[in-house]
């Protein structure tokens, strides 16, 4: 148990065994993409069971579109900083692997000691795309297995969650996609994620040929369906993930108020609509450092 306000109560051990005990649990582990550490500990508090960290969000934060372009480190180091913030686990979207097979187990040995609970991998060529855009690609099934292998060898803790991500729905079809999931989960894939699919036949027809805990991707503006989460957890869908859900909302706010702050020049009308500062203070555990502080100035006099 952590003695100070730096770091989660919850050790990454813990964070990655409550990962999956939430995938065999038969209830729908909800993982909210956090648009920044802050954001995490706000998804905690709100009492969802996991924390994304989303690529396309990592590459939005950096100005960049989603199409490959953030590294390994950057991505690593934002998962880092949202991780110590939360007793939540935290899943990562590692992209392609940042590189070959080897690139791919190097980047799981990165996110265990960042204290993540998993991540997924993708079968699409490099550089990638968005997974609800037109004009993917997709790597061979022989080439995204080696990829999971190596993955798969390089974790240490067991626990440590291997997803692997399909984007062959929107390229091969759903019967490609399929077979692709199968061929993933018997190289060792803990955890299927079935991007773009269209509906919810679509997920069912998923969940009754794959026997692996399944991913579902809510992603707004995209190819699927936006499903409640009780029509997943009724399909038996076993995670899903809200990718985006907080950077669209919060940069639409800021995108009106500063439309407003131009027209009218002062920010009064929106005070009702922001965090207040003692919220802030409150999610970022002021008190708790205030205290921590003082018991050290105490003990030094």
């Amino acid at each position: 148990m952590s003695s100070t306000p730096f770091s989660p109560t919850a050790t990454p051990s813990e964070r990655r065994q409550a990962f999956r005990n939430g995938l065999n649990s038969g209830k729908l582990q909800r993982f909210v993409g956090a648009l920044n550490p802050l954001a995490a500990r706000l998804i905690q508090d709100k009492g969802f069971e996991g924390v994304y960290v989303s690529g396309a969000v990592v590459a939005a934060d950096l100005a960049l579109p989603d199409i490959g372009l953030t590294t390994m480190t950057e991505v690593v180091g934002r998962a880092r900083q949202t991780a110590r913030v939360t007793d939540l686990p935290t899943l990562v979207d590692a992209d392609t692997g940042f590189g070959e097979p080897m690139s791919a187990a190097r980047t799981v040995v990165e996110m265990e000691d960042a204290g993540i609970a998993g991540l997924h991998l993708e079968d699409q060529v490099m550089p990638k795309r968005c997974g609800h855009l037109d004009g993917k690609s997709v790597v061979p099934t022989s080439d995204m297995v080696r990829r999971i292998a190596a993955a798969v060898e390089a974790r240490r803790d067991p626990n440590f969650i291997i997803c692997a991500r399909t984007d062959a729905r929107g390229v091969e079809g759903l019967d490609a996609a399929i077979e692709r999931a199968k061929a993933y989960a018997d190289a060792g894939a803990d955890l299927i994620f079935t991007e773009a699919l269209a509906d919810a036949s679509e997920f069912e027809a998923f969940r009754k040929a794959v026997d692996t805990p399944l991913l579902a991707n809510m992603t707004e503006f995209g190819k699927s369906e936006l499903l409640p989460a009780s029509t997943l957890n009724d399909l038996g869908i076993n995670a899903v993930i809200y990718p985006v859900t907080t950077l669209r909302v919060a940069m639409g706010a800021v995108e009106t108020a500063l439309d407003d702050l131009a027209e009218t020049g002062t920010q009064a009308a929106w005070l009702d609509r922001m965090q207040h500062r003692s919220r802030l203070y409150e999610l970022n555990h002021y008190a708790d450092f205030n205290s921590f502080d003082s018991s050290l100035f105490t003990y030094g006099r």
